[in-house]
């Protein structure tokens, strides 16, 4: 299992992604079939983080799966909810981006 630590954060990170997402979609969880696919997610996003923080340092894997679920999200906000491609906000999105490359070959 150790083997795939890296490739279960990238998964969590994801699920991260769509349970931030769906949090928009339940419109504050009135909406319940986005509420429990939010709540679905949070779960597997986190039991998938607490199996990679068993092989991984613990603050590595949680700033990469953080960081993997913010990139995520402004990138979905963008395309699907209209939100600023603004040039400094994307900079700042590649910041992120550069300290999560920067924790994987940094890990050890």
């Amino acid at each position: 299992m150790k083997e795939y630590a890296w490739a279960i954060l990238v998964v969590a990170g994801l699920f991260e992604t769509g349970w931030a997402v769906g949090l928009k979609c339940s419109q504050g969880f009135t909406r319940l079939w986005w509420s429990v696919g939010t709540a679905i997610m949070i779960a597997i996003s986190m039991g998938l983080l607490g199996v990679a923080a068993r092989y991984l340092p613990l603050g590595t894997a949680y700033a990469v799966w953080t960081g993997i679920g913010a990139v995520g999200t402004v990138a979905l906000g963008i395309f699907l909810f209209g939100e600023s491609a603004a040039f400094a906000r994307l900079a700042c999105v590649g910041l992120i981006v550069a300290g999560i490359v920067g924790l994987k070959f940094f890990a050890h």
